[in-house]
């Protein structure tokens, strides 16, 4: 799996948000806010698109968006403006920061990949795919509320729940384990791969990967 290309910088900083041959692409990365959440499974997401941004120079510096109730980082890859956001409305609003961003950026639904857990998929695996149920995801039910269901979707694996009789909301909140953590930087190069390739190739496939080499 190819790692993310290094692009060109962009000469002008001034950003545009007109329809064009340039598209704008949003990601999300879902969690919550507050330094107790931290390596969290719940907030995978979150890391996962912190990530992205540090690793790419075209990215800019996260910047506190109170309006739009998020942290963002724009940058420009290829043909396409790239907004990031990490919403600050805690999990079950997430939708407030999406449909926020969506409305002042003119970002269509079509552009949109939101990272975030998956309980019901297994430790080792990231799912692809657009539309669909949130499968009791508190983050994707508030997302699919403010904007509809037609939106990319990177599905982490956290599961399974351990032990079972757990709530999965307990869960959800523990740290990783200390096994898990050692696999986390196989998860994240192969989170920002699938980006890299939606970003330069338009589409995100409808499959399962493995990230657990």
């Amino acid at each position: 799996m190819a790692w993310l290309q290094k692009r060109p910088q962009v000469s002008d900083p001034v950003m545009y948000y007109s329809v064009g041959l340039n598209k704008s692409v949003l990601i999300v990365g879902l969690g919550n806010p507050g330094k107790e959440y931290n390596l969290t499974r719940h907030n995978i997401g979150f890391k996962c698109v912190e990530e992205f941004v540090a690793s790419n120079d075209e990215m800019g510096e996260w910047i506190v968006k109170k309006d739009l109730k998020c942290l963002l980082s724009t940058g420009r890859m290829g043909d396409a403006k790239i907004f990031a956001i990490k919403p600050t409305t805690f999990m079950n609003l997430s939708g407030q920061a999406v449909e926020a961003v969506c409305n002042f950026y003119k970002i269509h639904p079509d552009n949109i990949v939101v990272i975030h857990d998956e309980i019901d998929i297994e430790f080792g695996q990231i799912r692809l795919r657009v539309g669909g149920s949130s499968a009791g995801h508190n983050g994707i039910k508030s997302i699919t509320k403010s904007i509809g269901e037609d939106y990319g979707r990177i599905r982490i694996g956290i599961g399974p729940k351990t032990p079972s009789i757990i709530k999965s909301e307990d869960f959800v909140l523990q740290k990783f384990s200390k096994k898990e953590l050692e696999e986390l930087p196989n998860l994240i190069k192969e989170v920002n791969s699938i980006l890299s390739e939606y970003i330069f190739g338009g589409k995100l496939p409808n499959e399962t990967r493995n990230y657990i080499i």
